[in-house]
């Protein structure tokens, strides 16, 4: 099992060691800055930070020596001639069913959502996923990047705009995460690299669904069949969809896991086909976070929450979900989480799992890891700052 946990945060990056049976923060690296994300490459160890600096704007920052020193990259940029279709945030007061003129806007890169690593057959490989929803990938470790424009410019999203007008509907949905940057706009959060395959790749979007490629990004399609939007007024529409987090097993990557606006969702075939196996009478339904086993493809966690505008934990209470079945029941364990005056909310990002450890960080600063597979929990920190991803390294 991993003995060392990177946390990105609201002012920093945390790395916690395991020594002596216990969880030890080092000195805070990136001191100040928001981290989005945080993870270590499974190839070669390298750590991988994502910033989102107030000043200098999103960058990565890396390390070579497990955390010792880092070394910040160039910018992530779009090219001109980017451009999206604008979306607009909702009003209450708004008649859905009414025309707006379509406007377009270059693109700007306002946050590095997620990375994710090609396997070893492709040891220089690196995708990012970034807000406004554009994945950028770099062949040589990070020191070059180019914008996806198969992605940029597939026909659920207007076509190729560099040339003109949208040649066909724009079908991705602006998410609220963005609206911290003044923008309502799509993003990806989510990157699965098949490991048998780097050439296949998963990515989630909000708000338009579950996209892959089995070309290494030259095509890709929808991948959204069985997911549920309720809110939509056909909620199997192909495309519309807001996944929160999607990943897999990596020992059998056919089976997916998937926490949604609408509920947990689950694949056991690629992606083909999604099934919702959501227990709202446990209160596993809403939430952002989830994670499969390593090498139990039956077998997943999630962290619930009250939905949209309460944005906190269930009834007070704080407590881990899993199933051992492939999501056709679910146990809930509490023992070491608090259970009354708990606000906490845990991201799509900050859970992880590795062998029988299980961690999650919330957004008071609060961290558990749990050695016995989610049963029983130990607090590791009180007063970090609001955790924003959780990775074993």
């Amino acid at each position: 099992m991993a003995d060392q946990i990177l946390l990105g945060t609201r002012k920093g990056t945390l790395i916690l060691d395991r020594k002596g049976g216990r969880w030890t923060p080092r000195a805070i690296a990136h001191p100040g800055v928001s981290i989005s994300y945080a993870a270590s490459d499974p190839r070669d160890g390298t750590m991988w930070v994502a910033m989102d600096h107030a000043h200098w704007g999103p960058k990565l920052s890396r390390s070579k020596d497990e955390g010792r020193t880092w070394e910040n990259l160039t910018q992530i940029a779009y090219p001109k001639g980017a451009r999206f279709v604008e979306q607009h945030l909702p009003t209450p007061d708004e008649n859905p069913a009414a025309d707006r003129p379509t406007t377009y806007k270059q693109a700007a890169l306002l946050k590095v959502w997620v990375l994710g690593f090609a396997g070893p057959d492709q040891p220089g490989t690196i995708h990012a996923g970034t807000l406004p929803g554009g994945l950028f990938t770099s062949d040589d470790g990070g020191d070059h990047w180019e914008l996806n424009r198969s992605l940029w410019n597939h026909e659920s999203r207007g076509g190729d705009l560099s040339a003109g007008e949208a040649t066909s509907r724009n079908q991705w949905g602006g998410t609220p995460a963005a609206i911290a940057y003044g923008e309502f706009v799509p993003g990806i959060h989510s990157i699965i690299v098949d490991p048998r395959d780097s050439k296949h790749i998963i990515i989630g979007v909000s708000s338009a669904g579950v996209m892959e490629t089995r070309d290494g990004g030259r095509t890709w399609s929808g991948c959204n069949r069985g997911m549920l939007n309720d809110y939509l007024p056909n909620p199997e529409a192909e495309w519309g969809h807001d996944p929160h987090f999607v990943t897999h097993c990596p020992a059998a990557p056919d089976r997916l896991w998937q926490q949604n606006h609408c509920g947990v969702f689950t694949s056991d075939d690629g992606a083909r086909s999604w099934k919702r196996v959501s227990r709202p009478e446990l209160g596993v339904h809403f939430g952002f976070p989830i994670v499969g086993d390593d090498h139990d493809p039956l077998t997943a966690w999630v962290v619930p929450a009250k939905a949209d505008d309460e944005r906190m934990s269930v009834d007070g209470g704080l407590f881990v979900a899993r199933t051992r079945d492939g999501g056709s029941s679910w146990e809930t364990f509490r023992e070491g989480l608090p259970q009354q005056h708990a606000y906490d909310v845990v991201y799509r990002h900050a859970l992880d799992a590795r062998g029988d450890r299980v961690c999650f960080g919330s957004t008071t600063g609060n961290v558990y890891v749990s050695e016995d597979r989610g049963e029983t929990w130990r607090c590791v920190g009180n007063h970090f700052p609001p955790v924003h991803s959780v990775r074993f390294a």
